[in-house]
């Protein structure tokens, strides 16, 4: 029997690597303090000590990831609601009953890197994905259609990233 109080999906969220920093003028948030105003110097504090240039994701890329993400879904019996890359981070909405989000998302992650390396050479030995992601629990069905709304449809309606 499922437990009551497991989400019935995750929304995960991950950026390319240098795209997010903190102090972002987007907003950023914090680990355990939520959402940040903007802190330009923070910001450019981060972005001077980044190791390796910022690759935005092209199209190819994001076809990648969304078929890695989408293979890895079947192969372990997840539902997959939506899967959206666009240029800057990764929107994901799945359902995987008896695994953390934490494991959901790396697993994922580690996916979509493997799918990028094997088209495109320049991101072998370098990050592609910041550290870590936001996974959010998912508790009602309005919830759910409401992120999956926002993961496949809104993104382009705000103009993120495509």
């Amino acid at each position: 029997m499922a437990n009551p109080d497991s989400p019935i999906a995750f929304f995960i969220t991950w950026t390319v690597y240098g795209t997010f920093l903190q102090g972002d003028s987007r907003w950023w948030r914090k680990r355990q303090a939520g959402q940040q105003p903007p802190q330009p110097h923070l910001t450019q504090w981060h972005r001077d000590r980044l190791n390796h240039e910022v690759i935005l994701l092209n199209q190819q890329h994001r076809d990648a990831v969304e078929t890695g993400i989408t293979k890895h879904c079947e192969y372990r019996g997840w539902k997959l609601w939506v899967a959206n890359p666009r240029t800057t981070h990764v929107h994901v909405v799945v359902t995987a009953a008896d695994y953390s989000g934490e494991t959901v998302r790396d697993q994922l992650k580690a996916n979509g890197t493997r799918a990028i390396r094997q088209i495109d050479d320049q991101f072998i030995n370098r990050p592609v994905w910041t550290t870590s992601g936001d996974v959010r629990f998912v508790k009602s069905e309005d919830e759910l259609a409401r992120v999956i709304e926002y993961a496949s449809e809104a993104q382009d309606r705000m103009n993120r990233g495509k």
